[in-house]
């Protein structure tokens, strides 16, 4: 039985009085406080950085998964556009890419710039047009419109910033103006004309729902003067990300009659300036954990040095030079793990809760914190990812453990002789 509890106790990697002595050494004497100030502030300093690079990186997943949500709610995952000139035998096209596996559904469309105009307010607008049937196959459009006929109806439908800034409602006229209007002999004539306003959709980008106007296609056939003719045709499939064989097959249908090009090439350089700003983000805020990290060396030397007489006592009773790196290697990482440990906490929780947060702030302040116009989306979205705040707990963690390796190792080659000696 002896020999049985004296082999646990050896295998034991850290002694119950090494615990104590090293969360006693945390605590600085009781006229400075419950923990010393410089312990204090490298807690502070990696709870900080890591609840910000938890946030930081939670922003921008967020911003990236929203934009892309409404990019491929709105737009085609596929398009083709029509060279010098339109398509004239889209109906036969759409039917044939159809046939191809994981397309969703086809979209024949316009697009052209035009002036609108409503009383004295005036401003540029995309128009895109298509039969109202197919608004059904495009997700954003159909569920943001509160409207249970409008494959019937003949009018426009318009975004609610549009509808905010030209103070334009449900019945109400607006009109367009295309300067690719009749020929004359004194020259083009710009084609004018109002239609009523029979739908609203809010989105939720602004881009979207301040610019857009969306059209009948027979009637934009007639406005454009595109008769059995369209410029684009958009695809939309069930799976976006697995694109690469039906766009193969889609070039080789439409062979010579207009440009291919898949979301991923449409927006490529805006996706990487988003991949680039976050790896950039992620660098540069690992900085305020690493500072947080150094700041537990210097405080660990200042405690080495501040109990060197406390070590000889310890060496002289029998404590070995292992014992010693333990207990300062204790004191050090229990400041990474608690402040990790905070950080990681107030992190999740602010994500959770930052558009609650943004708009208390822009209450209390007066000001807009996050501009639709500038940002393109309606609210501050924030969407944490299970393996960066994995990498995040590690990161902070190793910095935390390689930090108090360095003054536990001093700690332990201290003279116990030496120091009694000059005592």
């Amino acid at each position: 039985m002896v020999k049985k509890t004296k082999s646990n106790k050896q295998t034991l990697p850290f002694a119950s009085f090494e615990w104590g002595i090293a969360f006693r050494y945390l605590r600085s004497k009781k006229k400075e406080g419950f923990i010393s100030i410089i312990s204090l502030f490298s807690l502070v300093g990696i709870m900080l950085g890591v609840a910000t690079l938890i946030i930081v990186l939670a922003v921008m997943n967020g911003f990236r998964s929203e934009l892309l949500d409404k990019i491929l709610g709105i737009n085609g995952h596929i398009t083709i556009q029509s060279y010098s000139s339109d398509i004239t035998l889209y109906d036969q096209i759409q039917d044939d890419i159809e046939l191809i596996d994981n397309v969703y559904s086809v979209v024949p469309t316009i697009y052209s710039q035009v002036m609108i105009s409503s009383g004295e307010q005036t401003a540029g607008a995309i128009v895109k047009a298509i039969d109202y049937n197919d608004i059904s196959n495009i997700p954003k459009i159909d569920q943001s419109l509160d409207l249970d006929s409008y494959s019937e109806i003949e009018g426009l439908l318009i975004g609610s910033g549009m509808s905010s800034n030209l103070m334009l409602g449900m019945g109400d006229k607006l009109t367009l103006i295309s300067p690719k209007g009749s020929q004359t002999p004194f020259g083009t004539t710009p084609r004018i004309k109002s239609y009523p306003i029979t739908g609203i959709f809010n989105i939720g980008m602004s881009e979207y729902d301040t610019n857009f106007v969306y059209m009948p296609l027979k009637e934009a056939q007639k406005y454009f003067s595109k008769k059995d003719k369209v410029n684009t045709i958009e695809i939309f499939l069930d799976k976006p990300e697995e694109l690469d064989p039906a766009l193969i097959k889609i070039r080789e249908i439409v062979d010579g009659v207009g440009y291919v090009s898949s979301w991923k090439e449409q927006n490529k350089t805006f996706f990487t300036a988003l991949e680039v700003e976050r790896d950039l983000m992620f660098i540069i805020v690992s900085l305020i954990v690493l500072v947080a990290g150094l700041n537990i060396i210097s405080s660990l030397i200042m405690l080495v040095k501040d109990k060197n007489s406390d070590i000889a006592i310890l060496r002289t009773i029998g404590a070995s030079k292992s014992s010693i790196i333990r207990i300062f290697f204790i004191s050090g990482s229990s400041i990474g793990v608690a402040g990790t440990t905070l950080g990681v906490i107030i992190g999740v929780i602010f994500c959770k809760n930052i558009d609650a947060i943004r708009l208390f702030i822009s209450k209390i302040t007066g000001t807009e914190l996050f501009s639709p116009e500038m940002y393109y989306l309606a609210k501050l979205p924030a969407e944490i990812d299970n393996y960066e705040l994995l990498s995040v707990i590690t990161m902070a963690l190793s910095f935390s453990i390689l930090a108090s390796i360095y003054p536990s190792w001093k700690a332990s080659k201290i003279d116990p002789v030496e120091v009694l000696r000059n005592e």
